[in-house]
């Protein structure tokens, strides 16, 4: 009698041990499996360089949601992003996005203007203005060959010969 009550207590004890590593794996996963608490929105580029599944995307400084699919938008020729965001985040119909990255030589992320026209964009708008990062490293090339066009006091542009 007493072997049976030793197995149901390591039984339950598992049981409970299984349940909490998957509570714990869900939490710090951030996944949501029973409701979601976010909207999609899309934006163009003509470039998304940088940008993966999974980067964060910024309102005012603070992370409000994460780029869910990248992909390319055949008919307008550009970099097709979707972006979920949180409910109470609202976005309106002049928002603005941007690529931007963390530092230096850092990871990139979507800032999102929200600006403040009176009708909030709905899920599945599409955020029309939208800019891609600066190529840095392009223009650094560009210079080191000699290929930047540099403005004389006068006005006109000339090429950068070594």
């Amino acid at each position: 009698m007493k072997k049976y009550s030793m197995e149901t207590m390591v039984g339950i004890f598992v049981v409970v041990g299984l349940i909490c590593i998957g509570y714990l794996s869900v939490r710090l996963g951030k996944v949501a499996l029973f409701h979601q608490n976010t909207y999609t929105l899309y934006a163009r580029f003509t470039s998304a360089d940088g940008l993966r599944v999974g980067s964060p995307v910024e309102v005012f400084g603070i992370e409000a949601g994460k780029i869910t699919y990248l992909g390319i938008d055949s008919e307008r020729q550009a970099a097709l992003v979707a972006l979920s965001l949180r409910k109470d985040v609202k976005t309106y119909r002049d928002a603005t996005a941007a690529i931007k990255t963390m530092g230096l030589l850092g990871d990139k992320y979507l800032k999102i203007d929200p600006g403040g026209a009176e009708e909030p964009l709905k899920s599945g708008d599409t955020i029309t203005n939208t800019t891609a990062l600066l190529d840095i490293e392009g223009l650094i090339g560009q210079y080191i060959f000699g290929q930047v066009k540099t403005k004389t006091p006068s006005g006109d542009e000339t090429g950068r010969e070594k």
